[in-house]
C-alpha cells in the first residue's frame, strides 16, 4: 500500500484493475483528477468532476470510435477482413451532438418506458426457464450457467434470433467487449474482426426482413422503422452498429451486475436478510449493487480544446477516462463507500449508466432483468452459498469493464 508522499503504481498494471478500490481511495484523496498511462491518460476521479465532465459534451468528444475498432485498427490483415462487412459508424457511444442528437431520438422510441415494461413476462420466463435448468445441479457456475445467457437470450429475442443463435449473439458480444478493452493481443483481434463481420451479415438480414414495418414488432423492428419527423431514418450501417452497442452494453452490464450482486448478498448476509424480510428493497438493492459493482467501470473521452477540469489543465486532444467505478465509492458522497447496503438512501445517485446526453439508453431494460432475476432468486432459495474451494474471484481482463470470470454457488 502506497502513502500520500509516495507515488501511485500505474492504474492499467492488470493487478490494479483486478482490485482497483485501494487505488481509488488513495487517488481521491489527492484530487479529483489523476493520470495513468504513463501520464498520456487523465483519470476523472471524484463524483462531481466526473458528473460535470459528462456534461461537457462540447469541451470532451465522445468520439473515440478508432479505439473500439481495437489497438490494431490500421492492420492490413484486419482490414481484408472488415472488407466483407460494413463500415463502423459512430453512432451513439462514439459521436457527438448533433450526430447523437439525431441517432439518440431515434433509439429512444424503441426503449420507451411501456416498452420495457411490457417485456415483464418475457423476462421473468426465460429466468425461471434457466433456474428450472440448474435445478439438479449441486453446484452452480453462476456466470456461464445463468449471468451470461440470461441477458443474451432477452436481446437474442428482441433482435429476433431463436433460442439456438444465443451462443452467437455472446461470442459477437464478446468480440466488441474485447476490442473495446483494450488488452486484446493481435490473434483475438483478428478473430474479432471476423465475429464483428459475422455478426453485420446476420443481422443485416433480420433488417431487410423488418423494413418497411414487416416483421415481428421487436426491439430490432422498432429502431429499423423509428421516424421522427426532420431526421433521416436509420440506415443499414447505422443500425448494425447501434445493435452492437446495445449487445455488449445490456449483457455486460447485467451479466457483470446478477454475479457481482449475488456475491455481495452472499458476503453480506445481514442484507441479504434484509431484502428476504421485504422484497420491496430489491429495486433499491440492485442500484446499490450498480453502484458498488459499476460494470462499465469507465468511458473514454478526448479533450475538443484545452480546457481545464477543477485545477488540471487539459490539451486539446489529450484523452480522458470517465471512470464511474471511483466516482460511484466516493466518500464524499457515499458514506462508507465500499459497505453494501441495500437501504442506502441515494443508492440511485450512481453514474454506473454513466450522466448526461451520453446515459445508457437501455437502463431501464438492464434494470428490470435485474429486477426480476432477484424476485425470483429470492422466492425460489432460502439460501445463497458460496462453493467451498471452488472460486478466485478473478474478473475478465478489462480496462472498461468489470465482471467476475467465473462465481461458483450452492442455491439451496
Amino acid at each position: 500500500m502506497t502513502t500520500m508522499g509516495e507515488t501511485l503504481p500505474e492504474f492499467f498494471d492488470p493487478e490494479v484493475l483486478e482490485e482497483p478500490f485501494v487505488w481509488y481511495q488513495e487517488a481521491l484523496a489527492r484530487g479529483p483528477v489523476a493520470t495513468a498511462g504513463g501520464g498520456a491518460v487523465h483519470l476523472v476521479l471524484s463524483h462531481k468532476m466526473v458528473s460535470e465532465a459528462a456534461g461537457r459534451p462540447d469541451d470532451l468528444s465522445s468520439d473515440f470510435g478508432a479505439m473500439m475498432r481495437g489497438a490494431r485498427a490500421d492492420d492490413a490483415e484486419i482490414a481484408r477482413v472488415e472488407a466483407d462487412g460494413w463500415p463502423q459508424v459512430d453512432t451513439m457511444l462514439t459521436a457527438d451532438p448533433p450526430v447523437h442528437t439525431r441517432f439518440r431520438k431515434l433509439v429512444n422510441l424503441a426503449f420507451s418506458m411501456p416498452r420495457v415494461n411490457a417485456m415483464d413476462d418475457e423476462i421473468r420466463a426465460i429466468v425461471r426457464g434457466l433456474l428450472d435448468s440448474l435445478v439438479a445441479r449441486e453446484s452452480i457456475e453462476m456466470v456461464h450457467d445463468f449471468a451470461v445467457p440470461l441477458p443474451v437470450a432477452v436481446i437474442a429475442a428482441q433482435i429476433g434470433m431463436s433460442p439456438d443463435d444465443a451462443a452467437n449473439v455472446k461470442r459477437w458480444s464478446d468480440a466488441f467487449a474485447d476490442r473495446l478493452g483494450g488488452m486484446a493481443t493481435r490473434e483475438r483481434e483478428i478473430e474479432c474482426a471476423h465475429l464483428v463481420v459475422e455478426f453485420q451479415q446476420q443481422v443485416k438480414r433480420l433488417i431487410d426482413a423488418r423494413r418497411g414495418g414487416n416483421g415481428p414488432n421487436d426491439l430490432l423492428g422498432a429502431i429499423v422503422n423509428a421516424t421522427i419527423e426532420g431526421e433521416r431514418p436509420l440506415d443499414d450501417a447505422e443500425i448494425l452498429s447501434i445493435v452492437q452497442q446495445l449487445m455488449v452494453a445490456g449483457n455486460e452490464t447485467t451479466t457483470s451486475t446478477i454475479a457481482g450482486g449475488l456475491l455481495l448478498l452472499i458476503q453480506n448476509p445481514d442484507q441479504a436478510a434484509k431484502v428476504r424480510a421485504d422484497r420491496s428493497l430489491i429495486p433499491n438493492m440492485v442500484e446499490e449493487m450498480l453502484r458498488l459493482l459499476s460494470p462499465t467501470a469507465g468511458l473514454w473521452r478526448v479533450a475538443a480544446k484545452d480546457m481545464m477540469l477543477g485545477d488540471v489543465a487539459i490539451e486539446r486532444g489529450q484523452i480522458v477516462m470517465l471512470r464511474f467505478a471511483a466516482a460511484n465509492r466516493d466518500p464524499a458522497v457515499f458514506p462508507e463507500p465500499d459497505r453494501f447496503d441495500v437501504e442506502r438512501k441515494n443508492a440511485r445517485s450512481h453514474l454506473a449508466f454513466g450522466r448526461g446526453i451520453h446515459m445508457c439508453v437501455g437502463n431501464m431494460l438492464a434494470r428490470k432483468e435485474l429486477a426480476v432475476t432477484f424476485e425470483e432468486l429470492f422466492a425460489r432459495y432460502a439460501r445463497f452459498e458460496l462453493t467451498e474451494g471452488a472460486n478466485d474471484f478473478r474478473h475478465v481482463p478489462n480496462r472498461l469493464l468489470r465482471g467476475l470470470a467465473a462465481l461458483h454457488v450452492r442455491l439451496s
